[in-house]
């Protein structure tokens, strides 16, 4: 595996992960794994959490995938940037 490849895979897991730890997301989960009752619930909603990062995962590669053959990577990442900056701003109005 190339060095490239594997700085894009650690660049990539880092950001998920980081952006994954305390979201709502992962609440949810950890409520419904606190209420599963059983070692095989508990594993139950792992597996239904795991899957459906997968999925919403893959939507994003997909996504990116056809938006990349139109608008260049620079552009995506600064209309991102805008994003985060953006719900991040109405966040902090919101919040009272």
């Amino acid at each position: 595996m190339s060095k490239e490849l594997v700085r894009s895979f650690v660049a990539t897991f880092g950001a998920v992960f980081l952006a994954e730890l305390g979201d709502k997301t992962q609440l949810a989960t950890m409520a419904m794994a606190g209420t599963a009752g059983s070692a095989r619930g508990r594993w139950l909603v792992f597996l239904a959490a795991a899957t459906a990062l997968v999925a919403t995962s893959a939507l994003g590669v997909l996504g990116g995938a056809v938006i990349g053959r139109y608008v260049r990577a620079q552009t995506i990442e600064r209309l991102a940037g805008a994003l985060f900056i953006v719900l991040g701003v109405l966040m902090l109005v919101r919040a009272k």
